[in-house]
């Protein structure tokens, strides 16, 4: 489901958080500032997400962290979980979580007190770092990717992120800077149904561009649906299904794969 598909800056739109649920099986894409208040709209409290993967460190992606942890700690009793590597664990708790929770209580907390981790495991037959894991029987692949700083020359110079790659179907890019060799590349390897991009309405800065976009090749930007982008999407809306994208990403939407 597709919580929401506006960019940081979006006032009209919700951030773009998604919830993937196979089966029993759910886990949450990003916690946004604003997925609590969000998720109340659709009648699902935030305490009944139980698994979460983050995907990099920005406030729309991260912001609703703290009264998850909290949340979990001192009204439902349960530790809710994350995907998450040692090294992204650290740059998140130490930049992003621990001010506001680690002296919640006498003994001061850490990240583990807060959450279950669940660790990925590196692959090591792929273009660039990426990980596995699972949850329950739905399994994630995480590339890393080209988001910021907007000086950055590729993934490897880049401030810690990835994107999605769900049961080796779907690639969501979450945020990232036009890099043809992540969806390029990657569907030279998985072929994929449908690809979920980052698309900012004007070009520069740390996000792949529309006209950007339009340089892929013809087949992946047919199976590719537009995300993340700002209230005046509808100025673009004709040029970019003309250009022949798939589609645009409409938050409270189910997209169903069978």
């Amino acid at each position: 489901m597709t919580i929401g598909a506006g960019s940081a800056f979006a006032r009209s739109l919700n951030q773009n958080n998604i919830l993937l649920v196979k089966g029993d099986d759910h886990l949450m894409i990003d916690c946004g500032t604003r997925l609590s208040h969000t998720l109340h709209q659709y009648n699902l409290p935030i305490g009944q997400i139980k698994n979460f993967l983050i995907t990099h460190s920005h406030a729309d992606h991260v912001g609703g962290l703290e009264e998850v942890q909290l949340c979990g700690r001192y009204v439902t009793g349960q530790k809710p979980s994350m995907i998450i590597n040692e090294t992204y664990q650290k740059i998140l708790w130490e930049q992003s979580l621990r001010g506001g929770s680690e002296m919640s209580e006498a003994i001061p907390l850490t990240f583990t007190d807060l959450w279950h981790c669940i660790r990925p495991t590196l692959l090591d037959d792929h273009p660039r770092e990426t990980w596995d894991a699972n949850v329950g029987g739905l399994n994630v692949r995480m590339p890393r990717t080209m988001h910021y700083p907007d000086s950055a020359r590729s993934w490897e110079d880049s401030f810690w992120s990835c994107g999605l790659i769900v049961d080796q179907r779907i690639l969501f890019t979450s945020d990232t800077r036009f890099d043809p060799d992540l969806v390029c590349g990657l569907d030279a390897i998985y072929d994929f149904e449908v690809i979920f991009h980052d698309c900012q309405l004007f070009t520069g800065g740390i996000h792949a561009s529309l006209a950007e976009l339009m340089t892929l090749p013809a087949p992946i930007r047919a199976k590719t649906i537009l995300m993340h982008y700002g209230d005046n999407w509808r100025d673009f809306e004709d040029e970019a299904l003309q250009a022949g994208f798939h589609s645009w990403a409409q938050e409270g939407t189910h997209y169903q794969f069978d």
